[in-house]
Formats: structure tokens, sequence, C-alpha cells
């Protein structure tokens, strides 16, 4: 290895090396700390969200757990049958007051004409189903409109048996 070459007047001139290996440090360190920062500047109390009221199915002796319905609907739509719900599903143990910081995640269910519809929860609150996976709808209902919509005459294959 050369040594570092010195100006006439004696300071020494950094390598191209060390500037970059620097530059890069500096780069993702930064990149880091904007990443995380969000993260570590949010107010947990302020996020806490509310456990739902109780719902019918709730009160002593209704099982494992108290139930809320968050969305139910049923219509005919397109000469289609539609029925969807979506039931969150609080541990019995849960505390009631304000103090949740995480809602339970619903239960979502889509029947079309009888036959079930596989629909996913998004993180940003929206849903998607199997036959529109690439557009996500904020209700459940306009998810099941949009599945008749793609299916058209077509009917919905039964669930597939998932086997070992």
């Amino acid at each position: 290895m050369s040594p570092i070459p010195a100006k006439p007047g004696g300071t020494r001139v950094p390598s191209r090396r060390t500037v970059l290996r620097g530059a890069f440090t500096v780069t993702v360190v930064t990149g880091t700390a904007g990443a995380l920062l969000p993260l570590l500047d949010s107010d947990p109390a302020a996020e806490a969200r509310p456990a739902p009221a109780p719902g019918p199915g709730s009160g002593p002796g209704s099982g494992s757990g108290s139930r809320a319905t968050a969305e139910e609907f049923a219509e005919m739509y397109r000469g289609r049958e539609i029925r969807g719900t979506a039931t969150v599903v609080a541990p019995a143990g849960a505390p009631d007051d304000d103090r949740v910081a995480v809602a339970p995640e619903p239960v979502t269910e889509i029947r079309i004409d009888g036959r079930p519809l596989h629909v996913m929860r998004r993180a940003d609150g929206t849903y998607l189903s199997d036959v529109r996976h690439y557009e996500s709808y904020p209700t459940l209902l306009e998810t099941a409109r949009a599945a008749v919509d793609e299916l058209g005459a077509a009917r919905l294959a039964p669930p597939a048996a998932h086997r070992m």
C-alpha cells in the first residue's frame, strides 16, 4: 500500500477509497434514520384504538371470545345473491377500557350464490379477493360487487380441499 500523498504545503489528501467509504457510511446511516424515524417518533397512546362495542353474541357463556359485527350485508346484485360479514372476535379476558393497543383482526366471509369467496384484508384496512386480486376496495360489499362484475356469468369454483 502506498502512503497518502502530501500536498506541497504539508497537508495530506485523503484517498478516493476513503472518501467513497465515508460517503457510503453517511448515506446508509441517513437512510436508516429516515426509515426508522416514523417508528420512533410515534406516540403509542395516540394510536391506541378502543375495543369494539359488544355485539349480539357477547356476554357470559358466549364461548371463548366476545363478538361484534363490524359489517354485514345481504343483497341481490346483477342477479347474484351476495352475503358478507366482518366479525371482530376479541378474547374473553380482554380489557374493556380504551388502552387496548391493537384492535383484533376481523374475521371476514363473503358468499356469492352460496359459494365462499376468499377475501384478504390489507394492512391499510382495504380488502382484496381472489377474483380481483390486483385492486383493493374499502368495504366488503364493494369487494363482493367487483368480484361479481369480474365473474360475469361464471360461477365461483367450490373451495379446494387442502390435503397433506
